[in-house]
């Protein structure tokens, strides 16, 4: 039986932040987009009521579209296997919880938190867009070096 690589499955990632409200949604959807043929999630460890407006429209400029997206309990994913768990804040490196499944390497790349930004709109609307940009470079960056899966 002939085999090649387009029969392997497909890489699984796994996204956390605190809140799943803005860092882990934005990188879910780099991820996404540099790699549309990977299987990518993200999670909170405490995860919000919704994503971040601000998250939502700074992501729309960059091509992405949060407006449906919904923050997910990592709890749901403990007994998944994941080629990559990535913690994109402290907090959830920190309270990574234990996954009963396979994780073949953790990854920790922290940002700031857009959403304790302070000071007018315009200041606020700022930090998201900086933090995007971040882990878009960071995200797209990782995702190009780890190959095709």
């Amino acid at each position: 039986m002939k085999t090649d690589h387009h029969t392997a499955a497909p890489t699984r990632v796994l996204i956390l932040c605190t809140g799943n409200s803005c860092r882990s949604q934005m990188a879910e959807a780099f991820v996404r987009r540099a790699k549309p043929d990977w299987e990518v999630y993200s999670a909170g460890t405490f995860p919000a009521d919704g994503v971040h407006p601000l998250a939502i429209k700074v992501m729309a400029e960059a091509g992405l579209d949060l407006s449906s997206a919904r923050p997910v309990a990592v709890e749901n994913y403990l007994d998944q296997p994941f080629d990559y768990i990535i913690t994109v804040c402290h907090h959830a490196k920190e309270n990574c919880p234990v996954f009963s499944s396979q994780v073949e390497h953790r990854l920790h790349l922290g940002f700031p938190d857009p959403a304790e930004a302070t000071g007018t709109d315009e200041v606020v609307l700022a930090v998201f867009r900086e933090v995007r940009d971040e882990i878009e470079e960071m995200l797209t960056s990782f995702a190009k070096t780890v190959g095709t899966g």
